[in-house]
């Protein structure tokens, strides 16, 4: 994603500024800049939390920490940076950065019932892996749980007990 932010002069740009947030206010700086009539988008994804033993999923920002507002040449961009929630509107010098329409339309794109869909697994939980790198190669273990965060914890037995490992999805092989 070659030249994905673009440091250019508002006088001759239309896109999508990048606000920084408070730490977890994304929704609050969303809500305030809306009031403001800017136009506001922030993709979400869904991830699973566990609390007392039960599983729920909830939506969390694609992007934490960042909102994207759409600025054109004429837009006043700075009452954004004395906005409720807003750190600051990420700039190069004086003006904005800006990322270029595509990039906003293409994550809109990918949005289903209002949240980023995430791309499907390679592994399902019980499947039989192979470890493909590290102290563990070609051990075969079974997957037990996968996160978000591309992350999968398997099953091995190591000196005749059973012990879990947690290894990234690219150390990992299908048997």
């Amino acid at each position: 994603m070659d030249n994905a932010v673009a440091h250019v002069s508002l006088r001759h740009a239309r896109g999508w500024g990048v606000v920084n947030t408070h730490p977890h206010r994304e929704r609050l700086a969303i809500e305030n800049l809306m009031r403001q009539q800017f136009h506001v988008y922030c993709p979400f994804m869904l991830e699973r939390v566990r609390h007392a033993r039960r599983t729920r999923e909830v939506s969390r920002p694609l992007f934490p920490g960042y909102v994207f507002v759409e600025l054109a040449s004429d837009t006043r961009w700075t009452p954004i940076c004395s906005t409720f929630g807003v750190r600051t509107l990420v700039r190069s010098g004086e003006n904005p950065s800006m990322l270029p329409s595509d990039f906003v339309e293409d994550l809109k794109i990918r949005e289903v019932d209002g949240v980023i869909v995430a791309p499907s697994r390679r592994f399902e939980i019980g499947q039989k892996v192979r470890i493909a790198g590290g102290a563990f190669q070609d051990f075969v273990a079974t997957v037990i749980d996968m996160d978000e965060r591309d992350r999968i914890i398997v099953l091995m037995e190591l000196l005749s007990r059973p012990v879990k490992v947690k290894l990234t999805s690219e150390q990992v092989a299908a048997c």
